[in-house]
């Protein structure tokens, strides 16, 4: 059997330990020279860079979020094993590991950590479908040739490379098709390796539960347990009409990943299309004024987000959950497009004032769309806001103080709401 050692990247016959390091972090599988889609997934990415810029974090629970009552953004292992989860609520999260170190995100780092993993996963190939900062697709199919060895080799020397250079670790998941790779970068984090082959697709699946499938969430869930479907081999007793009848364009969908079929391709530099931030209140609230400061704390967070991208958007939302969980999405066209909080939280509050009033809401949320490179931005005066290009450079200010001395350097008074 055809096996890997991921620290020396020795190519031998199966066995437990490298023949030539010793060492155990081995990969063995029968497939393992001949399968080319693989999904890479960093792991903890923001906290990872974190204790990388500080390592007297490095044994310490970290948490990336916002305030006491806002949401968990990431956490690190030390965090996870206390119970910690990305979309926690804060108050939540700090019951479970009340010594956590609590740090607000730093999009512009961790955007620029993510172009450096980018740049080296162009070297293995082309063809790469970035799904977030942290995660991507990469298709190496052709390119043994190229490299002299098996894309199993060339991604094990990626994570390599990405934890010699850049100081942070992602786990590996390799298969024949982008459903699987991406389930297979799952079982084994962190520092992970794992393959799923053709010939073991369905003896895998067949028990596995259907919240493997992505984008099956907690609703969809519930739903699909309750007509019978908890595992891949209840999805298999199915016929794919009777699927679309109960599930309509899902339920084709459901068909063939339940069977390890997807047939969608690596898609290279799928553009961004909008940037977004949304946080879940602990309780329901009413309070113009909590809702305020939330909405200006999140279109800082946008802000920070284009900025670092170079992106601006024409198209601000405003998005809200009920007490009934009832979404109500408004969207507003400004005259050019911005990337200034200013204008993102001016032109989102005027879309709060419009709702009804003495409503309680448990989410609130921003975002800009229609987005074009930076340089478009921000161009078209506010007649009528005289003192729009005067906050317009107090915040580019700001914003020099806060790369300088951290992002807690400098507030509006409005953030402390």
């Amino acid at each position: 059997m055809p096996a890997l050692c991921r620290d020396c990247l020795t190519q031998f016959d199966s066995g437990s330990r490298c023949p030539a390091c010793g060492r155990p972090r081995v990969i063995a599988h029968d497939e393992l020279w001949d399968l080319t889609i693989a999904h890479m997934d960093c792991d903890a990415f923001y906290a990872s860079v974190e204790k990388r810029e500080n390592p007297d974090l490095a044994d310490k629970p970290v948490i990336i979020g916002g305030g006491r009552r806002g949401v968990v953004s990431t956490a690190c292992y030390v965090a996870r094993i206390r119970g910690v989860r990305s979309a926690m609520p804060m108050f939540q999260a700090l019951k479970l590991c009340p010594d956590a170190v609590v740090l607000k995100p730093q999009m512009k780092l961790y955007v620029e950590v993510s172009r450096a993993v980018r740049a080296m996963m162009e070297e293995l190939s082309p063809s790469i479908e970035p799904l977030s900062l942290d995660e991507a697709f990469i298709d190496l199919t052709g390119t043994a040739r190229l490299h002299g060895a098996p894309p199993a080799v060339m991604l094990a020397r990626l994570t390599k490379r990405m934890k010699d250079e850049l100081g942070i670790t992602g786990s590996i998941g390799l298969s024949h098709n982008k459903f699987l790779a991406k389930v297979a970068s799952d079982l084994d984090k962190p520092r992970g390796f794992a393959v799923i082959g053709k010939a073991e697709t369905m003896e895998f699946l067949r028990p596995k539960p259907v919240c493997m499938i992505w984008g099956v969430g907690n609703a969809t869930q519930d739903t699909l347990e309750r007509t019978g479907i908890r595992t891949f081999e209840d999805l298999l007793r199915w016929e794919k009409q009777d699927l679309m009848t109960r599930f309509g364009s899902m339920g084709e969908r459901l068909y063939h990943l339940a069977r390890g079929q997807d047939r969608r391709r690596v898609m290279r530099d799928e553009p961004i299309k909008s940037i977004s931030k949304e946080t879940t209140f602990f309780e329901d609230t009413a309070s113009t004024e909590f809702l305020d400061g939330h909405l200006w704390r999140l279109a800082v967070q946008v802000a920070d987000r284009a900025k670092a991208r170079g992106l601006a958007g024409r198209v601000v939302t405003l998005k809200v959950k009920q007490a009934d969980f009832k979404q109500i999405t408004r969207r507003s066209t400004l005259p050019d497009a911005t990337q200034m909080a200013d204008r993102i939280y001016r032109a989102a509050r005027a879309l709060l004032d419009q709702l009804p009033p003495n409503v309680p809401y448990r989410l609130i949320g921003t975002g800009i769309s229609h987005l074009v490179p930076e340089d478009q931005s921000d161009r078209v005066p506010d007649l009528l806001d005289p003192q729009a290009e005067q906050r317009a450079k107090a915040e580019r200010a700001t914003d020099s103080i806060r790369a300088r001395f951290g992002s807690d350097a400098i507030q509006k008074g409005r953030s402390l709401r």
